[in-house]
Order: structure tokens, then C-alpha cells, then sequence
């Protein structure tokens, strides 16, 4: 993920309802994989020290478990994981659906799953892309449907199983009863970035077995772990009114286009039946090639047509190599 859309630090004056009532500074990078699949917002505190779960967190607690990220030679990734001295969980395994999977952990405990998977962008060599999905913890998948399938999109069912499952054992907590649903999004969604951000999936898991934890139980935005799911949107007065209607009204709302550094659009948040926080952004602004002072304007631009690819190409003049 070595391709940056933006950097900024700056005080977090909106999300204050996430975080005990203050605001807090913080800094974070958005950057990207051009292999294809979405990005991650590497956020940090700046103005306290963020906090770790008091508690184990296990498969089917509420909340963002794992971020499932998309390889195309399972076996090799493995390998080469094993390799560098990361933290890999058990060996490849096969999902409900066939293809492999495992697991691995970064330095502050937070679980990512590889995947194998056929959706890419541009194929440079490199073992891994970018974000595939990710693994929610919910309390009742048919409470948290309606918005994963009918708000976001995600409406086709891969599988929807109840078992315990061999896959899982090797995850703190696997070894419990689950009811585990895997969502796909569309094949061809519309959109700017619908090209570089490929085919994705969201696996709910409701335990079966014993009581769920809060992953962010008595802890803040911000904190240790993932923080929220965001999904680039456009029309966002047209989503709010339908999130509203669907039972999830926002609770945040910038209201109007909001700047950070190089970047710019207009951000609001929904909460699923859990509390877990869905983010969409409407993005305005993108730097194409930072260095020249080269910027897209997305407002001058049919919301629904995806950028050239070439275009998107680009982005990876702003790469940052090791």
C-alpha cells in the first residue's frame, strides 16, 4: 500500500460524538495498492496515546475483526510472510466458497486475512493488491442486512452457513458456533474509482456459542484497531435521505466539502446495528501527480463514469518506494 492520496494532520473537530466529547489532533495517510482494492487510512493519534481493548478480542466480537486482502498465489504469500518474520496464523485453509485463505497479525493486533481472488486493476508482480473486504462482527445478520445489502450494495450471497468451522479454528475464538454470510458487491459498479477499487466483499459472523464483545467497548475513534469501513460515494444528500429511510440516519455530517492537504469531498457516518461505523466520502479533489501540482476536479465530471485508466496510472508517480 505505497501509494499515498493524501497526508495531513489536523484536529478531528467533527467526530467529537466518537470521542468522549473532545477534540482530538490527529494524522493519517490514505494510500493505495495499484494492483487494484480499496485503500487504508493509516490514522494515529497525535494528541494522546491511543488505546488497546482491555480485553481479547475474538472472531464474532462487534465490530471490524479482520480486513481481507486480495493475493493472487496463496501458497507463495505464505511463504514469502513467513519469510520476513510477520505474524502469520496457522496455514492456508479452504473459505466455505473454495478458494484459500489465512491469517496474519501487525504489530498492534490487527487481523488480516489474505485471500485469494481474481478482481485486479493492473498486475505489476506483486504477490498482494489492496483491500478485498472485510470480516464484521454483528450480534443478528438479519438486523444488520438491511443495511450491508440494501444501503451498501453488497445483495449477492456467496454462502450462508451455520457450523463450526475447520477454517476458523486457527483465530482466537474460531473453535465457537458461527453463522457466517459472505456478501458480494456488483461486478461492474459505477464511479470514478470503480476500476482501482475492483470487486469487494463484507463477511458477516454472529457467534452462536457465547456473548459478543464490543470491539471498541469503552473506547474511542481513533483508538487501537479499525476504526470504521468508508466507501466512496457521490450524491450524498440522495444517500442520507436513504439511510434515513433504511433506519440508519447519519450521525455525522461535515455538511460541505472538507480539505485535507492535498484532498478534499464531504464525509458523513452511518452506524450499523451494532454501533459499528460506516464512513462514505464524497471525494471533490484528488492529487494526479502531486509533485507537479497536477489535481482532478471531481465536481467538473459525470459523478457516474469511471476515470481512464491511464488516468489512474498516474497515481503511481506519487508512489513512495522503500
Amino acid at each position: 500500500m505505497d501509494v499515498p492520496i493524501f497526508e495531513d494532520a489536523a484536529t478531528a473537530s467533527l467526530m467529537t460524538k466518537y470521542t468522549s466529547g473532545k477534540a482530538e489532533d490527529r494524522y493519517a495517510i490514505l494510500a493505495l495498492n495499484l494492483q487494484g482494492g480499496g485503500g487504508f487510512e493509516i490514522w494515529q493519534y497525535t494528541s494522546i496515546t491511543p488505546r488497546a481493548a482491555d480485553f481479547h478480542i475474538t472472531l464474532g466480537d462487534l465490530g471490524v475483526f479482520a480486513v481481507k486482502i486480495r493475493t493472487r498465489d496463496i501458497s507463495e504469500t505464505y511463504r514469502f510472510f513467513k519469510s520476513e518474520g510477520l505474524d502469520v496464523i496457522g496455514t492456508p485453509t479452504m473459505c466455505p466458497d473454495g478458494r484459500q485463505h489465512f491469517y496474519l497479525r501487525d504489530p498492534y493486533g490487527n487481523m488480516f486475512e489474505m485471500v485469494e481472488n481474481s478482481s485486479w486493476f493492473n498486475q505489476n508482480g506483486d504477490l498482494t493488491g489492496g483491500v478485498a473486504g472485510c470480516v464484521i462482527g454483528v450480534s443478528d445478520i438479519e438486523k444488520a442486512l438491511p443495511l450491508y445489502q440494501n444501503v451498501l450494495r453488497y445483495k449477492f450471497v456467496s454462502y450462508d452457513k451455520t457450523a463450526v468451522f475447520e477454517d476458523f479454528n486457527q483465530v482466537s475464538g474460531g473453535n465457537d458456533q458461527f453463522r457466517r454470510i459472505l456478501l458480494q458487491g456488483e461486478n461492474e459498479r459505477k464511479g470514478a474509482f470503480s476500476k482501482l477499487l475492483c470487486q469487494t466483499e463484507i463477511e458477516l459472523v454472529e457467534v452462536k456459542t457465547r456473548e459478543p464483545i464490543k470491539i471498541f467497548r469503552d473506547r474511542n475513534w481513533g483508538d487501537l484497531g479499525f476504526i470504521h469501513l468508508c466507501f466512496d460515494i457521490w450524491g450524498m444528500k440522495a444517500l442520507s435521505e436513504k439511510c434515513t429511510k433504511m433506519g440508519f440516519p447519519f450521525t455525522v455530517d461535515s455538511s460541505n466539502s472538507f480539505d485535507m492537504g492535498k484532498a478534499a469531498g464531504h464525509f458523513s457516518y452511518v452506524e450499523d446495528p451494532d454501533g459499528t461505523l460506516i464512513e462514505f466520502v464524497e471525494t471533490h479533489k484528488i492529487p494526479i501527480i502531486e509533485k507537479l501540482g497536477l489535481y482532478l476536479n471531481m465536481k467538473n465530471r459525470k459523478p457516474e463514469k469511471p476515470l481512464p485508466k491511464w488516468m489512474l496510472k498516474m497515481l503511481s508517480l506519487n508512489r513512495k518506494k522503500n
